[in-house]
């Protein structure tokens, strides 16, 4: 069964490895170096650069519907046949809420609820952003209900660095 992984920027370099992933997804801003792991090809390796914020803020990058297509078109071209690792910089925030739009949108069957509460249940610290989240319900027409679930799990405990995990896909 396929996976989303989860991590920060330090563990993409040992969780590529690990989970032997195929795909990449980074979510940081333009000014942090993402140094690709050589396992994974640059065509497979989706960079966006925004920032962590929810609302839009002078001199920094929001987060905007185009960057949330460019990861549901990445998420569609990928196989499945290896895990898929999404990293920010602390693994927190920024990709929680791509791994989120990832695996809702990898399993149209499944309640948004269920996926978000694997998610807490697999890290105390998962934290989605909700300005994301709410690009992605809108993006797969999903109706307000990613951004309740994401309301729903709250805020994930304090940490510098999140807490890795992954999440299989199960369509």
């Amino acid at each position: 069964m396929p996976q989303v992984h989860v991590c920060s920027l330090s563990l993409v370099p040992v969780t590529v490895a690990a989970t032997r992933a195929s795909h990449l997804v980074s979510l940081i801003d333009d000014n942090t170096i993402v140094e690709r792991p050589p396992t994974i090809p640059a065509e497979r390796h989706l960079f966006i650069g925004i920032n962590d914020i929810t609302e839009p803020t002078e001199g920094l990058i929001a987060p905007a519907l185009e960057h949330v297509e460019q990861l549901l078109a990445f998420v569609e071209d990928w196989d499945r046949r290896n895990p898929m690792v999404v990293h920010c910089y602390a693994g927190i925030s920024r990709s929680t809420a791509a791994a989120f739009i990832a695996l809702c949108a990898a399993n149209p069957g499944r309640a948004e609820a269920e996926i978000a509460w694997k998610m807490r249940a697999a890290s105390p610290t998962a934290t989605p952003n909700s300005r994301i989240v709410a690009f992605g319900d809108a993006l797969l027409r999903r109706n307000g209900r990613m951004i309740a679930a994401a309301e729903a799990i709250g805020r994930g405990e304090m940490a510098v660095e999140g807490i890795p995990f992954a999440i299989a896909i199960e369509n």
